[in-house]
């Protein structure tokens, strides 16, 4: 049940990071027939907006990526916001998937699912299996909840949803504001400023200590469109089992990560070589560092056929190209 040129493949949140990268990847291999909305144009908060907007335009494909995101910073600061939207989203689009007919669904979320100190690489059945980071649990358990009704609907209504989680993400159309962006972006910011300014130091947020695993947005796109064009036999594998009558918890989940990680001080240095910053750097230990390692087993997308190409400096080079056209810098 591969995906077909003119299938009608609908990308929710196509202006964020992830969904417009899954769009560049469709656009490239010749998808005619892509449906974009903006959220002037559906607010998929509002249960009745999406499922007439399902209803008009019967979409075949769904990648579900319209999610309400953001770094430690806007974790803290919006808690409500976080839970509230991101529930609101998932279980409309899912609920109006369901009865449009739509052939397959992609849930789209990230590692932050994981516990805090869950066992290293994080594997798919280590869901649920300990408490999750305080600094982002209302956006996790959200995304927690995205999972299992994907899992309810495929048990009750033979439905053909996956959950796909993706490591640290940067890349093209990333958010780069000053306090509300993930860590790369963020650093992207901080290290050209500084440069600008002389190469003035750098104050990167906690010890520097704790390892993360990043993903180039396009790898990642490339990885959905995998895992969406997989056979039957091979996507069905992926989809998990009914508890109660298999015994085992496998939730219809799969990680997208490079199955590698470094230090954010390594980072740090990284993105300071990127940028051409000259100056010191120095590491605020008064600031929450996070969970102290979240690195993807990626055993399972590997059984799938796929793994990540873009390497990490490669990759950071890339995002600074795009931050300097976003902001107008030559």
């Amino acid at each position: 049940m591969s995906m077909q040129p003119d299938s009608r493949i609908y990308v929710a949140g196509h202006r964020g990071l992830v969904g417009s990268a899954i769009v560049r990847r469709l656009e490239a291999a010749g998808h005619t027939a892509i449906l974009k909305r903006t959220h002037a144009e559906v607010d998929l908060t509002d249960e009745r907006a999406t499922r007439a907007f399902f209803e008009a335009e019967q979409p075949e494909y769904v990648f579900l990526a319209a999610a309400k995101v953001g770094g430690i910073v806007a974790n803290n600061s919006y808690p409500a916001e976080f839970i509230r939207d991101n529930l609101a989203i998932q279980t409309n689009v899912i609920h109006a998937a369901h009865l449009a007919g739509v052939k397959r669904l992609l849930f789209l979320g990230s590692s932050c699912i994981y516990p805090k100190l869950a066992p290293q690489p994080m594997r798919e059945r280590d869901l649920l299996t300990g408490p999750l980071e305080p600094t982002n649990r209302p956006y996790a358990l959200a995304k927690i909840a995205g999972i299992e009704m994907c899992w309810s609907y495929n048990r009750q209504y033979g439905t053909r949803y996956l959950a796909a989680m993706p490591t640290n993400l940067y890349g093209p159309g990333d958010n780069y504001h000053p306090t509300n962006s993930h860590v790369i972006p963020a650093l992207l910011r901080k290290f050209h400023e500084a440069r600008l300014a002389g190469d003035a130091p750098v104050s990167v947020w906690g010890s520097g200590t704790p390892r993360r695993e990043f993903l180039y947005s396009d790898d990642m796109a490339d990885a959905c469109v995998h895992l969406m064009n997989l056979p039957d036999d091979r996507y069905g594998a992926l989809l998990g089992s009914d508890e109660s009558v298999s015994g085992r918890f496998e939730p219809p989940l799969v990680n997208i990560g490079v199955g590698d990680d470094v230090t954010i001080a390594e980072l740090a240095r990284l993105v300071q070589r990127v940028v051409g910053h000259q100056g010191e750097i120095g590491f605020d230990a008064s600031k929450p560092d996070g969970t102290p390692r979240k690195l993807m087993d990626v055993g399972l997308l590997a059984s799938a056929g796929w793994k990540a190409t873009t390497p990490l400096e490669q990759g950071l080079a890339q995002a600074y190209a795009d931050f300097r056209a976003q902001n107008g810098v030559a």
